[in-house]
């Protein structure tokens, strides 16, 4: 089971932040306990589906208008969920309401994704140390004292940066299809970007452009998965409509040529884990086109007690597992 111990009041996004008062114990159905906030939660047969409803909200942070997504009670036990390329908050719509009678789940889109919007004054530098401070300065605005962490993709790095910035704030980990080993990349996959790094001239940024597409956006969503008619369309048609805003495929282009900084930064990660020996929870699509399976059998190398879940499908394993996701998401905080 894991432990939160966080602020006893509810964020206020006007307020002044305030110190954090007393926990007290929380009682979950089938006689487990949690240490939380506020008073008991609902029992998951008590709050129908239907009625667990998604808040949809901005927050100046870091002078960037980020968008978040909200769901579950204000004072219960908190899950930030940070998503990959292309997508966005959207990723995590069904997974908020099947968690959120037992949980607060809080999904901000990060910069130059979603709906997340930066003053053209701001004067932005889209690179992933920007993104890390800006969802650190976020995770203030918002009071969050102590958070389970679940990252996807590029939200990865930025939540492990989190995690090296605030060690004590981070009540858990589950990583689906997040990577923090050179052996979880795929070197067909890896091979453009490589080069590009090497020598970032406009030639070798085409290959990447046409993955910013519609066609290279839908084939991520994709590849690996058995029955693609499992996907909704909305899904692959948000992210392709987001990167097609005017500019918005350069910044991207601009981010992946940053993202050799975050493979520099794995033995950081690593030895985090060694270190802090967080619970953790990597939960993958095996058939991921980016990020092998060794990527999260690497976890278990410097967190003996680390579980590993392989899914048969794809990169966007939410997309057609949620349902096992959430599943090993309730074993995985409650057990």
């Amino acid at each position: 089971m894991i432990h939160f111990s966080c602020s006893s009041e509810p964020p206020m996004i006007s307020r002044n932040r305030g110190s954090p008062g007393a926990t007290r114990r929380i009682v979950l159905t089938g006689g487990m306990t949690a240490i939380g906030l506020g008073a008991a939660l609902p029992s998951r047969a008590s709050v129908p589906l239907a009625t667990i409803g998604i808040r949809h909200k901005w927050v100046r942070a870091d002078g960037v208008d980020v968008f978040y997504r909200e769901a579950g009670p204000a004072d219960a036990p908190t899950l930030l969920l940070l998503h990959g390329f292309a997508n966005s908050s959207f990723y995590f719509r069904h997974m908020m309401q099947r968690l959120g009678d037992r949980f607060r789940l809080i999904a901000p889109d990060l910069p130059s994704f979603g709906f997340t919007q930066i003053p053209a004054e701001r004067n932005y530098v889209y690179d992933f140390d920007s993104l890390s401070r800006t969802i650190a300065a976020f995770v203030d605005v918002l009071v969050l004292k102590r958070y389970v962490l679940y990252v996807f993709d590029y939200g990865a790095p930025v939540g492990l940066d989190l995690a090296l910035m605030f060690p004590d704030r981070v009540a858990g980990i589950i990583s689906q299809n997040g990577n923090a080993y050179v052996e979880g990349l795929r070197p067909e996959a890896w091979e453009p970007l490589r080069a590009y790094w090497s020598s970032p001239s406009l030639d070798k940024r085409e290959p990447i452009r046409a993955r910013m597409s519609l066609d290279g956006v839908k084939a991520a969503y994709f590849h690996g998965v058995a029955d693609p008619t499992m996907i909704e369309p909305e899904s692959y048609t948000l992210d392709a409509a987001i990167l097609a805003r005017p500019g918005n495929v350069e910044l991207q282009i601009d981010l992946k040529l940053d993202y050799k900084r975050n493979i520099a930064r794995y033995p950081l990660y690593q030895n985090y884990f060694r270190q802090r020996q967080p619970k953790l929870l990597a939960v993958w699509g095996k058939h991921d086109p980016f990020f092998a399976s060794e990527g999260a059998e690497g976890f278990r190398r410097d967190i003996p007690t680390a579980r590993i879940v392989l899914l048969e499908t794809g990169h966007f394993a939410l997309e057609t597992h949620g349902d096992a996701i959430v599943s090993e998401i309730r074993r995985f905080l409650l057990d």
